[in-house]
């Protein structure tokens, strides 16, 4: 089973290339986040042509989260992230898909920091935290599926300092996403990988594709009853060059 997370960053901009993608990798569960579409904006006619039904909850201009499954509807679990009745942001989404449990989550950018977009960041990782313990406890397989806005450590950033007041590396963020994984959770592609740096971001400003200049930004957290499965991870990296492409690319598991 392939399961993938891809922020897409507008869905219905980016089309072309989610679906040749989707014809080329086959990939059996997808996480997207960053839809910018509202909820009649999806573009569900033309995912379930390509063989996929959908789950989402979008939100207009921003944010917005999906998944889609090949050849399978996707059974929806939850389309918000418990914790905070007040938060209304298309950030989370939970779905069953082939006997596990895939999320899509899209954690909060954070910036500028400090500030109240910090602090809502930090808020979220915590929430997430103890909704995760819950999956943990009843040994759920689960596969933490998104765009966490976080590098976790210098391995998943090119050697710079210009990213030094950013919310993606601080401290307390990097400390948020260890201490989610120290629950019991196997980060899969650095597992798999455990000295390259497998960039899933390169920012449109300053040629940053072309020089390779990245950050790992999108994670797939395992459970522990499904970690044993895990047997091969990656990045799509060549979807990140297409023309109109999403300055994220594809992550991807392969579970046995």
């Amino acid at each position: 089973m392939k399961v993938a997370t891809f922020n897409i960053n507008n869905i219905n901009r980016r089309l072309p290339n989610l679906l040749r993608w989707l014809r080329q990798a086959k990939p059996d569960a997808v996480s997207l986040q960053e839809l910018k579409a509202t909820d009649d904006d999806f573009p569900l006619s033309e995912i379930n042509k390509a063989g996929y039904g959908a789950v989402w909850h979008g939100q207009k201009t921003w944010n917005g989260v999906a998944i889609l499954a090949r050849k399978a509807e996707p059974v929806l679990i939850r389309t918000a992230l418990p914790g905070d009745a007040t938060d209304h942001e298309a950030r989370y989404i939970e779905a069953a898909v082939n006997g596990i449990v895939v999320t899509s989550l899209y954690l909060p950018n954070g910036n500028p920091q400090p500030g109240p977009k910090f602090d809502y960041k930090l808020k979220w990782f915590s929430r997430l935290k103890r909704h995760a313990a819950t999956f943990i406890k009843q040994e759920i397989p689960v596969v933490l599926a998104g765009d966490y806005n976080v590098a976790p450590t210098e391995l998943d950033i090119y050697p710079t300092k210009s990213w030094d007041k950013d919310a993606l590396i601080q401290p307390k963020s990097r400390a948020a996403f260890k201490s989610l994984v120290e629950q019991g959770w196997c980060d899969a592609i650095r597992e798999l990988h455990p000295s390259e740096p497998m960039y899933t971001f390169w920012d449109y400003m300053r040629n940053r594709w072309p020089r390779d200049a990245g950050l790992r930004l999108d994670h797939l957290l395992v459970s522990p009853v499904l970690a044993p499965r895990l047997t091969k991870a990656g990045v799509d990296r060549k979807l990140r060059g297409e023309e109109g492409a999403s300055d994220h690319a594809p992550a991807w598991i392969v579970l046995d």
